[in-house]
């Protein structure tokens, strides 16, 4: 059976390319998979619809993506996720250019060096975007240029938002109640510091207040969906704790090991607290379970 697989990287784009690309098996009824306004600094096997791919897919199934971009765009990708298409028996395809008609999963060396080879150039051209656009900001500002979209919501609004956002507010109800995009409710919390912390729990902003250089640092491991989650929910010394973390690979996913005092480790566990809530994914929750368990091992650790 074929699976057809779309991403797109921000709200401003759409798959309508790629699916012009692939109309012939959409109209033929294969199974759609989306990760929209998804970066490709995610790894794939870190999405939730190619994870839901996955986990549909039976022996002998075809991947199909319009380009190869849309399903990885780093080296460090594919040596996740070749292994685990080849394991599960599964053929990877890219329904035009220059590697149409090739299968990505296939385990002979010819593949394994056109793949290794394609994911390099796209990850230099992912790079050499964001150097592009890194100098094009800094040009701008030093010709005295305001940056960044109009925006949606005034400052009165924004006011109201971050007061809402305070007593305890889902980032989504706001959007949803001022008529604009999550990203756009982030933004403006954002720019007022108000998810620096989760303010949810004083008592772990009292704990990260105080001097953390004599509290002794735990290594623990950060289950990959849950740092991914506390990187677009938080900022400020969450994100921190976890971009000086060292990503490990473990089969089909990977974890963040992460160094800091457990008043760290319980704040990222807090922001993560959508995670455990019900109706939230069997893996989402697993993922918070798991990373609570190892904070109460080492906080028994500590203790005795």
């Amino acid at each position: 059976m074929d699976r057809v697989y779309l991403r797109h990287s921000t709200d401003k784009q759409t798959d309508a390319r790629q699916r012009h690309a692939l109309a012939a098996l959409l109209a033929a009824g294969a199974p759609v998979y989306e990760d929209p306004a998804t970066s490709s600094r995610v790894l794939s096997l870190d999405r939730e619809g190619f994870r839901r791919l996955l986990d549909e897919a039976a022996v002998g199934d075809t991947v199909r993506i319009a380009d190869a971009a849309r399903l990885f765009r780093s080296v460090a990708d594919v040596l996740a996720l070749r292994p685990v298409l080849i394991r599960r028996g599964l053929h990877l395809k890219v329904e035009s250019g220059l590697l149409s008609g090739i299968d990505l999963a296939s385990d002979d060396p010819g593949t394994k060096m056109i793949v290794s080879v394609l994911a390099a150039v796209l990850e230099f051209q992912r790079d050499m975007i964001s150097e592009n656009t890194r100098e094009g900001v800094a040009a701008a500002e030093a010709s005295g240029k305001r940056l960044g979209r109009p925006s949606a919501l005034d400052e009165d609004q924004a006011a109201a938002v971050v007061e809402a956002y305070r007593e305890g507010a889902a980032v989504k109800a706001l959007a949803r109640q001022h008529g604009v995009s999550p990203k756009t409710i982030r933004r403006v919390l954002d720019d007022a510091e108000a998810r620096t912390v989760p303010l949810a729990d004083e008592a772990l902003v009292d704990e990260l207040d105080q001097d953390q250089a004599a509290a002794a640092p735990v290594v623990l491991d950060v289950p990959g969906l849950l740092a991914e989650h506390v990187r677009t929910e938080a900022g400020g010394e969450l994100r921190e704790a976890l971009d000086d973390g060292r990503v490990i690979r473990r089969g089909q996913g990977h974890s963040v090991r992460v160094e800091a005092p457990l008043a760290v480790h319980r704040a990222l566990l807090a922001a993560a607290a959508e995670l455990a809530a019900e109706g939230a994914a069997p893996a989402s929750r697993k993922a918070h379970r798991t990373y609570a368990d190892r904070i109460a091992a080492a906080d028994g650790d500590q203790a005795a």
